[in-house]
């Protein structure tokens, strides 16, 4: 019974006396189980019971929902990034303010203070936080249109962790050092969400659309900055920045890195390998291709199908669904 209390009296200590007290009465930072609880509910939606809703029922058409959708995301994302600085100190501003307005890229304490522009700073992390939630709708569109193929457990665990990882950065140290990772992290979805408006426009635009591939590099690259500028604190910590949130900071990095790097190379690989597979399987006999594997194939027809209709690439549709997994993009064709 003395552990149990000890327990509890430690825990209120750290939610009551260690946080920061401009952020402690904010909704849903009192604790962080509601975020958990948020958290898994989601995965449960969309590994269990959103599937099993739609098992019997037809796969939702949300082109036009998925066009405004993305287009909000990329108006949320962009004034995330920015700072406002025409407007009244009121409105909150971009968590990533601080950094247009003299932050250091070296060593940035947290400011603590109640003044304008550390207050936006905190204001702005909250609704960093939020966009969080707001991007659980990625998956849940997935379920809706059965879309299962995306719903990978890599991809849950991508958008399922991100709330609560980022709950603990507003709770204690809503700024400083640690708020670079949402000045890269806004930048990247202004150009992914940028990218998912476009193709869920429709084969028009499709041909404007051959970068797709470079936002996982995108992605590894934000990785790559994150680590180097979380961890340059273990060797020099000049200005008394909390070690802990540099470890769990570039502890996120290092681990959303090489699960995206293992991704990128084994779609590359995949990618690479079939169309080595259908070069090989395709042979010119007498002016018509025969399939080397199956002999049923004549005059160019497979199973009373033109070959074209066989071997065409992905619909737009299939490719918007692909690239859509925003963190782990797929590779379609170019």
């Amino acid at each position: 019974m003395e552990l149990i209390t000890n327990v509890h009296q430690g825990w209120r200590y750290l939610m009551d006396e260690l946080s920061d007290p401009r952020t402690r009465d904010w909704p849903l930072m009192s604790s962080p189980f509601p975020t958990i609880g948020i958290s898994l509910c989601y995965a449960y939606f969309v590994k269990v019971l959103g599937p099993r809703l739609m098992e019997n029922r037809k796969p939702f058409e949300l082109r036009k929902v998925l066009i405004v959708y993305n287009f909000l995301q990329v108006l949320f994302s962009t004034w995330l990034f920015y700072e406002i600085t025409d407007l009244p100190v009121s409105i909150p501003q971009a968590c990533i303010s601080g950094w247009l307005a003299g932050y250091s890229l070296r060593c940035q304490p947290v400011d603590y203070s109640r003044s304008p522009m550390a207050l936006r700073m905190a204001s702005g992390c909250w609704w960093y936080y939020f966009s969080k939630f707001t991007e659980f709708f990625d998956t849940i569109f997935f379920v809706m249109r059965k879309r299962y193929d995306q719903v990978s457990t890599l991809h849950v665990i991508h958008h399922g962790i991100m709330p609560a990882s980022v709950w603990w950065g507003v709770k204690f140290t809503p700024g400083g050092h640690s708020s670079f990772f949402g000045l890269l992290n806004t930048f990247v979805h202004i150009i992914m969400y940028t990218y998912y408006m476009l193709a869920a426009m429709g084969p028009k635009v499709q041909k404007y659309l051959w970068w797709k591939k470079y936002l996982t590099v995108l992605q590894m690259v934000q990785f790559i900055l994150v680590m180097g500028h979380a961890f340059q604190l273990l060797v020099w910590n000049e200005c008394n920045y909390p070690i802990a949130f540099a470890y769990f900071i570039g502890a996120h990095a290092v681990m959303f890195y090489f699960l995206f790097s293992n991704f990128y190379k084994r779609a590359y690989a995949v990618r690479k390998q079939a169309k080595k597979e259908k070069a090989e399987q395709m042979t010119l006999t007498n002016g018509n291709y025969e399939s080397v594997p199956n002999k049923n194939i004549t005059n160019g027809h497979a199973n009373g199908k033109p070959d074209f209709y066989q071997t065409i690439d992905k619909t737009m549709e299939d490719s918007y669904s692909t690239t859509r997994h925003r963190a782990f993009v797929g590779f379609g064709s170019n």
